[in-house]
């Protein structure tokens, strides 16, 4: 059993403990990143044009014999509508909104992804390799005492961070932050964050508290998710576990 330090809000090590057994997982990037794309499949929109785009036209053929192509031809007029690849004409094979975009994922294998990428927390290469930035004599996963989840101002969150050596990888990601290429500037996500800390605690304190940390989510252990522990479908995420919430994963199945 790998043993890792358990800080104290002060930042000294409080004791050492062992690891769940769910941290003996093996590491299995290619679940890992199947089971992150069925996730984000099944949260796409369905979309598709309007069946009657392109068609609101009064046509006829002018028929064969007038040396011109017989497309349909507006009858009022000689300009070609309603055949695709014409000027206002429908498109040839639109979206269409009752496809199902809806992907599946057996139980063993979602469970195995899941697994995995708790278990890749504690590698520090893994986590290194995704760009976290954290101090080299610090543990993985990071273990902090209970009274973490007491704090209720992020000043004091950053101060325990710091202590740690793990808050310069919320600085790299509010260095990181920079506006969006492309169309999505007028869509209501003008800025890309990059994600730095994961933190699962058992209670609602520490998301109050530690939620406007640039790249920071929080979650519960029952609700930690790929999405979560690897982000853009690459593990290693950078995650604090409170002594409570490692208990209680501990139990999970």
């Amino acid at each position: 059993m790998t043993k890792v330090n358990v800080y104290k809000t002060d930042g000294t090590v409080k004791e050492k403990i062992d690891l769940p057994k769910i941290f003996d997982t093996p590491y299995r990037p290619d679940i890992i990143k199947k089971a992150f794309e069925v996730i984000h499949s099944n949260q796409r929109q369905p979309y598709g044009s309007d069946p009657l785009a392109g068609k609101r036209h009064a046509v006829a053929s002018v028929g064969k014999g007038r040396g011109m192509s017989r497309v349909p031809r507006l009858t009022q007029g000689q300009a070609a509508a309603l055949a695709p690849n014409v000027v206002s004409g429908r498109r040839a094979h639109p979206p269409k909104v009752e496809r199902n975009w809806k992907e599946k994922m057996n139980k063993k294998e979602n469970k195995l992804a899941r697994n995995s990428a708790i278990a890749a927390t504690a590698d520090k290469d893994i986590v290194q390799q995704r760009g976290h930035q954290f101090d080299k004599n610090v543990t993985l996963p990071i273990i902090i005492d209970d009274d973490f989840e007491k704090i209720t101002k992020t000043k004091e969150v950053i101060t325990v961070l710091d202590k740690i050596g793990i808050y310069t990888d919320v600085l790299r990601s509010a260095d990181g932050t920079h506006i969006r290429a492309g169309r999505g500037k007028m869509r209501g996500r003008r800025y890309r964050t990059p994600t730095s800390l994961l933190i699962v605690s058992t209670k609602d304190t520490v998301e109050r508290s530690s939620t406007n940390l640039s790249g920071v989510d929080v979650t519960r252990p029952q609700q930690l998710n790929i999405e979560q522990l690897a982000p853009g479908g690459v593990a290693g995420r950078l995650t604090i576990f409170t002594k409570s919430a490692l208990t209680s994963l501990g139990g999970a199945k």
